[in-house]
């Protein structure tokens, strides 16, 4: 009752008065005969009341007591068939219940019963009977039809307000079947009548066997339709196992989707509810909303995830997918018209839409629904192709297609109730099953038929020509062009050089308004070098394969033509972001082994490359491809020669380069440099017992620390072995305890995080520039010199130890 409507609270405190006071008038009129009897009769009425069966598909029972209050209403005054009638009521609320009845549901019943039991007493003792001509089962018939009306109409209205189902399908469904037992229980009425007149009123008695013969009935009736209810439950269960199965089909294809349905669902059975849909057309749009892109398992997935606008012959290809869908359902055999829906639910209200071009009210009404709804979901949800709309932009742009793509009905209900659907979307939020698509198959080295072979990307179309002596023109000035940029890429073994002659000549015959070549690193594009506008956001991105514009190039192979570059990953997370640009031309890098890169030019102008912008790029994308893969490898070579593996510092080549360098400048503007060479101590042992890796794991944890202590412009290098040097221009003699003291502690402390103990220790010698040599090798020399020094008389000051335990191990010196 918490929950129930106010026209609900209305109607049962209507009937509550009006049974009270046929109640309070029927006791008022007290008139009590043979106590015994009336005893008797209450006695077998509550009997009959204990003897109910629970309704189906209702929150309610019925009983037998109704033979015995026929029986009152031609043996029994006014009073006493009220007390029968309301004595029983409360024997069938509390006997046996399975829950408590709250005193509003008992007063209801007490109610109910008290006025069908008076109006069936009135038709047998009024003026009704002369007009039926004084024929006892007549006016019997007519006293058990008006009795079964109310007491079963007024029960199917309440419980049709309170639980929100059709009064004529809970009447019908529920109450409609008795009706035959009532008129029987009518003639029982009058035969016992008869008898009792003629026999004494205790022949009664015998209709104890009717009453449980009439329960009988009920419960093998209801049982027999609990059954089916059963089986009926469990065909839908299957149906409904059979869409969800097929829906995670549909989610293995597109890994959107499942979030999609949902929202669907629930938005296409609301407005068709509100519409007026039956119960089989709503289970129909119910399903359809869930199945109604099965057909796109037959489109090729780099269509459906195409980050931009799709080709005609894409089109073309994606159109299949309402008539595939439809034919595959057909197998299912759905109870409800769930096909004509999937089939139909991209035709347009003005007849062009596809595969039929139906039109109008030819369009099934769920697939008008399911049409409308499938729209504005997309607008406002993020896809491949665009950023999601704000709810509000998306149906102002729903309601501008009523009347062309849409119903108008659907889009009015749609318009009115959107934004309480979306609550409802998601406070109904259910997580999907999650299809293992993402894993990796080791076995299985390749198919029985062999591998495809790379087949080179179609051509686009050109244009109608226009004006031949421009085209010829421009045709030569396209090979100069071509020929110009060829040359360049083969010019230079930089790859920042290459790119950005690349970027010059390229926009010669290409506007763009920025450029970016993106780097493959296993499953992630880096920038490797970017032109133009927005140049710190490209400049940040890190894209997935697979993900935006570039990712989707990357990963399916595939040239992009004027995709939207707003959806390239972390272009625009950050809110105070903007970009003006709204077009991308995006081709993929390829070499021998594979997908190097993709080069994405980006205009800011909608639809801005042509198919003719899109041939120039495939034609020099090969070479630009070898040209980048050759500078990578210069560079990876380059960075090799002078950088240590190991440890990532700069290695003896650089080492020497870089003093040289510095000992240049040094005399040119007379300054000071000193050179330490830092040997480790117990590095050896560490070596022997923990191993190899963990010891070159004590290296890279040293270098990271004494790149982290230096400043900016000093210089710390891996000499070899366990050997390190650091160039620190313009330091202070006195500055040079406290660095020589910092290097032995993060010795120590490498040692203790790698080996969990403080074996390690460092030796540090040191020369100054130009007191202890002039050139690079004079300085590593002495500082190496003196290093040694260092490490013998930590040696020493070691054995001294060993032999005289009293002894303190030596303060460290510098030399």
């Amino acid at each position: 009752m918490r929950n129930s409507s106010k026209f609900a609270h209305l109607f049962i405190t209507f009937v509550v008065v009006t049974g009270f006071t046929v109640l309070s008038y029927g006791l008022s009129q007290w008139q009590l005969g043979d106590p015994v009897r009336f005893a008797c009769y209450a006695l077998l009425a509550m009997l009959a009341s204990g003897l109910k069966v629970q309704l189906p598909g209702v929150t309610g029972t019925m009983s037998v007591i109704f033979l015995f209050l026929l029986i009152g209403t031609l043996e029994l005054s006014l009073t006493e068939t009220l007390l029968i009638s309301c004595m029983g009521t409360l024997v069938q609320c509390f006997w046996h219940s399975k829950t408590r009845p709250k005193l509003v549901q008992v007063l209801f019943n007490v109610a109910c019963m008290a006025t069908a039991a008076a109006a069936a007493y009135q038709v047998c003792n009024s003026r009704l009977s002369g007009w039926v001509g004084n024929s006892l089962p007549l006016l019997l018939a007519v006293a058990a039809t008006v009795f079964f009306l109310f007491n079963t109409v007024l029960v199917a209205i309440v419980i049709s307000l309170t639980e929100g189902k059709s009064v004529r399908k809970v009447w019908s469904e529920c109450y409609f079947w008795s009706f035959p037992y009532y008129l029987v229980g009518a003639a029982i009425a009058g035969l016992v009548s008869l008898v009792d007149r003629r026999l004494g009123w205790q022949t009664s008695l015998l209709a104890l066997p009717v009453i449980y013969f009439i329960y009988r009935s009920y419960h093998l009736y209801l049982g027999r339709l609990e059954d089916g209810k059963k089986h009926a439950e469990e065909m839908a269960s299957l149906h409904l196992r059979t869409i969800e199965a097929l829906a995670l089909a549909i989610e293995a294809k597109d890994q959107t989707t499942h979030e999609h349905l949902q929202r669907v669902q629930v938005y296409a059975v609301e407005v068709a509810k509100e519409l007026g849909l039956q119960d089989a057309e709503l289970e129909a749009v119910r399903a359809a909303a869930v199945l109604h892109d099965i057909g796109k398992l037959a489109v090729p997935e780099h269509i459906i995830s195409k980050p931009g606008k799709l080709t005609p012959e894409e089109f073309e290809k994606m159109k299949i997918h309402p008539v595939v869908g439809a034919e595959i359902l057909e197998r299912v055999r759905f109870p409800h018209p769930v096909v004509p829906i999937v089939r139909a639910h991209h035709e347009k209200w003005d007849g062009s839409g596809y595969p039929s071009g139906l039109k109008g009210e030819q369009i099934p009404i769920g697939a008008r629904v399911l049409s409308a709804v499938d729209c504005f979901d997309a607008l406002a949800t993020d896809r491949q192709y665009r950023r999601a709309l704000p709810l509000d932009k998306a149906m102002e742009m729903v309601v501008s297609e009523a009347g062309r793509s849409f119903d108008p009905r659907v889009v009015d209900v749609l318009r009115r109730r959107y934004v309480e659907l979306e609550s409802l979307v998601k406070a109904e939020a259910v997580e999907f099953v999650k299809l293992s698509t993402d894993i990796k198959i080791e076995n299985g080295n390749a198919p029985d038929a062999g591998f495809e072979t790379a087949a080179a990307p179609p051509e686009s179309a050109a244009c109608a020509p226009v004006d031949f002596l421009a085209l010829i023109a421009a045709a030569r000035q396209e090979v100069q062009n071509l020929y110009e940029l060829c040359q360049t890429l083969g010019n230079s073994l930089s790859l920042d050089e290459t790119l950005s002659l690349l970027s010059i000549r390229l926009k010669r015959m290409i506007p763009f308004d920025a450029m970016a070549v993106y780097v493959r690193h296993e499953d992630r594009l880096a920038p490797e070098f970017v032109n133009g506008d927005n140049f710190r956001l490209f400049s940040s991105l890190r894209i997935p394969l697979g993900e935006g514009v570039s990712g989707w190039v990357a990963e399916n192979s595939k040239p992009m033509l004027n995709g939207n570059p707003s959806v390239e990953p972390g272009y625009l997370n950050d809110p105070t972001k903007f970009s003006t640009l709204r077009s991308a031309l995006a081709v993929p890098l390829e070499v021998s082994s594979g997908v190097l890169g993709v080069l994405t030019l980006y205009h800011a102008d909608a639809d801005a490359f042509t198919a003719d912008h899109l041939r120039i790029l495939l034609a020099i994308s090969s070479k630009v491809a070898l040209s980048v893969e050759n500078a990578l490898k210069y560079r990876m070579a380059e960075s090799t020669a002078t950088t240590d593996f190991l440890t990532g510092l700069p290695n003896a080549r650089s080492l020497f380069l870089h003093l040289d360098s510095e000992l240049a400048r040094c005399r040119r503007s007379n300054a000071g440099l000193a050179v330490l060479v830092c040997d480790l101590d117990g590095f050896k042992q560490i070596n022997d017992r923990f191993g190899h890796l963990e010891a070159n794991r004590v290296l890279r944890v040293l270098a990271s620390k004494l790149k982290a202590s230096c400043r900016e412009y000093d210089y710390v290098a891996r000499m070899g072995g366990d050997e390190f040097v650091l160039v620190l221009p313009g330091i202070q003699p006195a500055a040079l305890h406290e660095k020589t003291a910092l290097l032995i502690r993060l010795a120590q402390e490498s040692g203790r995080e790698v080996c969990g103990r403080g074996t390690l220790s460092a030796s540090v010698g040191c020369a100054f520039f130009p007191e202890n040599g002039i050139d690079a090798e004079q300085l590593l020399a002495e500082a190496d010199r003196r290093m040694y020094v260092e490490k013998q008389h930590h040696y020493n000051a070691l054995r001294n130890l060993s032999e005289r335990p009293d002894l303190r191990a030596p303060a460290l010196t510098i030399n």
